[in-house]
């Protein structure tokens, strides 16, 4: 399928997705031009969000609905290294991601020793580097702090970013250069839309690069 597909599938699944649509097309446009330029994209979140954050991370870094084997041009790059073809015969094509909540050693550190709501936003200092960078925010109320203060700090390092809340107004959605505000208001309810919302998007990024 194309991405154009993935997405009318998945209105068609979540009919309540469809007043959604548009800021869903941003947020598709936001990642596909950061993917073509290799760019980092950062997820975090808190709880189950960042549960969501590890799920995305491991749909993007690796085959989802597709192979993504490597061409030839990059796995001549392992000609000369022993083993080299049968390794590059096996690695797949990535689309550069990094999960915030894994870090556990600056996640742990910096809570202890400097300030908890700032874990995320210390990791979005270090790891911006280039403007097509994007901090992806999981929050289902729009107004974790330490999230928020992720979203602040990118402003600051001048990437761009994407939230993903639930259906109020938010710190986040204020904030962030595009939301997508899930139609629902409970915790739950907003995660159970989260989860078909990003397959979608990492299906259509897979197929627009990889397909």
């Amino acid at each position: 399928m194309n991405h154009n597909d993935i997405f009318t599938t998945l209105y068609t699944t979540y009919p309540a997705l469809r007043g959604c649509e548009k800021d869903v097309t941003a947020a598709y446009d936001l990642l596909l031009a950061a993917a073509k330029q290799r760019a980092l994209l950062m997820v975090c979140g808190n709880g189950g969000s960042a549960a969501d954050c590890e799920h995305i991370t491991g749909e993007l870094m690796k085959g989802f609905n597709l192979q993504r084997p490597l061409s030839p041009a990059e796995q001549a790059r392992f000609d000369g290294i022993e083993g080299g073809a049968a390794i590059a015969a096996k690695l797949q094509g990535a689309i550069r991601c990094l999960s915030l909540v894994s870090q556990v050693g600056v996640l742990s550190a910096f809570a202890n020793d400097i300030d908890p709501s700032l874990v995320y936003a210390q990791q979005v200092w270090g790891y911006a580097s280039r403007p097509e960078d994007v901090l992806i925010a999981l929050s289902t109320s729009g107004n974790s702090a330490n999230v928020v203060n992720a979203a602040k700090t990118a402003k600051a390092c001048g990437v761009r970013t994407l939230a993903v809340t639930g259906e109020a107004d938010s710190a986040l959605s204020a904030l962030c250069d595009v939301t997508v505000k899930l139609p629902a208001h409970t915790t739950f309810a907003v995660q159970e839309y989260t989860l078909p919302l990003y397959h979608a998007l990492c299906a259509a990024l897979e197929a627009a690069l990889f397909g």
